[in-house]
Formats: C-alpha cells, sequence, structure tokens
C-alpha cells in the first residue's frame, strides 16, 4: 500500500529571455507518494494550444519530478496555468470511458488498483460539464439546471486503465441539512480512505470573486495532505457587467492561498464553451498518474 509523503520546496527565480508577463518563483517537487509503469509519449502534447488568457501576476510554478529547477524555461509551462510539463507527460488522449458504479460509502467504491482523480467542486461550478468536456462525450456525467443532483461517488473508467471520479457538489443551500451531512461525512471518508487517489482537481468558478466554502475546502484538503490541483471553470467570461473579470478573481483566490499553502497547488484555467484548457490539464493528469503508477 502506497504512503503519503511529505511536501517539500526549492524556491528560485527563473529568468526569461522573452517578453513573457509572467515572472515566476519555482518550487520544487509536490507529490505525496510515489505511483506502475505506462509508455511516455511526447508526441500527445496539444498542438496548437490556444494562446494564453489574460496576464495574472507573478505565479509560483509546479515543478513535477524527473525535472530539476534549473531546467526549466518558459516552453515548458502549460498556457493558462503554472505546471511545468515534465517527462512523466505520457498519452493523454482519451479512446474510451465508461460509467462503473455509483456509491453511496467510500468502503462501496471499486476495490481495485488503478488509479483515480476526483472532481469536487460547489454545486453550480460546473463539475459535469467539465467532465463531458474531458471526455468529449454527451451526458457522461449528469448535467442539470438544477445544482446538486450528483450525491453519490460515481466512477467512470477511463481507457480501461484509471478512473474519473464524480463527487458531490457542496454548499448547495437548498439541499436538505441532513443530506449535507451526509455528503460531506461519505466524501471526506472517501479523501481519507482511498488508497488509489492520485489527486483532487478542486473545480473553482473564476467569474465570482472568491468564495469562503471553496478556501475551507481547500484548507480542509491540504491539512490532511491531498494532493490538490485547482481548476478554474468558467473562464471565458472575460467581461462582466460588474465585479472583477476572472483573470483578476484567480489572482485574488491565489493570494489567499498562499497564506495557508507553504507549497502553491498546480493551477490551470478552464472553460467548458470554449475547450480552454481541455488539453493541457489531461497532460497534466498523464504525469501525475504515470509518477503515481511507477
Amino acid at each position: 500500500m502506497a504512503l503519503r509523503t511529505p511536501f517539500f520546496t526549492l524556491a528560485l527565480q527563473i529568468p526569461f529571455r522573452s517578453s513573457s508577463s509572467f515572472s515566476l518563483t519555482v518550487p520544487a517537487k509536490t507529490f505525496r507518494r510515489p505511483l506502475s509503469h505506462s509508455t511516455i509519449s511526447s508526441s500527445s502534447a496539444p498542438a496548437n494550444p490556444p494562446p494564453p488568457p489574460p496576464t495574472l501576476l507573478p505565479t509560483v510554478l509546479f515543478v513535477p519530478p524527473g525535472v530539476e529547477p534549473h531546467q526549466v524555461n518558459e516552453s515548458m509551462v502549460l498556457p493558462g496555468s503554472n505546471i511545468v510539463i515534465g517527462p512523466y507527460a505520457g498519452d493523454a488522449r482519451i479512446k474510451g470511458v465508461e460509467f462503473v458504479k455509483s456509491s453511496g460509502r467510500a468502503r462501496d467504491c471499486p476495490k481495485d488498483d488503478r488509479p483515480e482523480f476526483a472532481i469536487l467542486g460547489r454545486s453550480n461550478v460546473g463539475k459535469s460539464s467539465l467532465i463531458n468536456a474531458l471526455v468529449r462525450k454527451k451526458e457522461i456525467a449528469l448535467t442539470s439546471k438544477k445544482p446538486g443532483k450528483t450525491q453519490l461517488i460515481n466512477h467512470f473508467l477511463v481507457n480501461k486503465s484509471w478512473y474519473l471520479v464524480d463527487l458531490p457538489g457542496y454548499g448547495f443551500a437548498k439541499a436538505s441539512e441532513a443530506a449535507k451531512m451526509d455528503w460531506s461525512s461519505f466524501t471526506k471518508g472517501y479523501f481519507l480512505n482511498r488508497d488509489t487517489l492520485v489527486a483532487v482537481l478542486l473545480l473553482i468558478d473564476a467569474s465570482v470573486p472568491p468564495q469562503k466554502i471553496d478556501l475551507d475546502c481547500a484548507n480542509w484538503l491540504g491539512r490532511n495532505n491531498i494532493p490538490i490541483t485547482f481548476v478554474f471553470t468558467k473562464c471565458d467570461k472575460m467581461k462582466v457587467a460588474k465585479g472583477k473579470r476572472p483573470d483578476e478573481n484567480i489572482k485574488d483566490f491565489q493570494e489567499i492561498i498562499r497564506q495557508n499553502y507553504k507549497i502553491h497547488p498546480p493551477w490551470i484555467m478552464t472553460s467548458s464553451v470554449t475547450g480552454t484548457g481541455r488539453d493541457e490539464l489531461l497532460l497534466h493528469m498523464s504525469q501525475l498518474r504515470n509518477y503515481w503508477d511507477q
């Protein structure tokens, strides 16, 4: 059984020759445990990636295993993210996906050694839409105009080799208090007892200011040493009538997170409407999965 290992970091400045808007500091490896063998293919990197989203403030890079901080250059950073791509990045294509089961308790989840990624977020953050966008199939996840439809732990098997796990959304005001408690209890039980969990993709709505409930969730995951990637959704909404733009909201969220995280987790900007960040997120997941699986 794989055990969680503590995080450690090394910070330094990376000079870039181009006129990039990123001014970067770099932490070293941020994985909790060693991960079976997968074929690595550099050709899986997305062709003709979309242009990077609007400029964000100086950020902290996520440097994966196999990359030394002094080796990092601008071309290794995925657009619209702080994620460096290293040698563990492999074939990120999704060739097949199938629904496996819904579980009301963590102990009822599939019992095998396949790695998995859990997708978590507020009930109206666009969780189901992101899953559908990742697998490029309609209605793989339940999408509804009524938030809070996912009330079970749903496992989807991808390429017959790894799982996407759709978890109940949190913070839905119209759910009963009993249901909220049940969802919270079995979701936390899943996080604490699921040895095959590679990382949690915590979805954050970039079209609104930082929400306390999202920050509380992120801090709970951090305190329990659960690997996390922030996936900012709805980044296509670059014009708003009131309030700040998504890139400004993301900056504010990151500033708050830095107060509680010694190592800033990986993050990426996405849009289920335009497809922004889809290929990049899958490539990031491939390197996490391949490292976990070695």
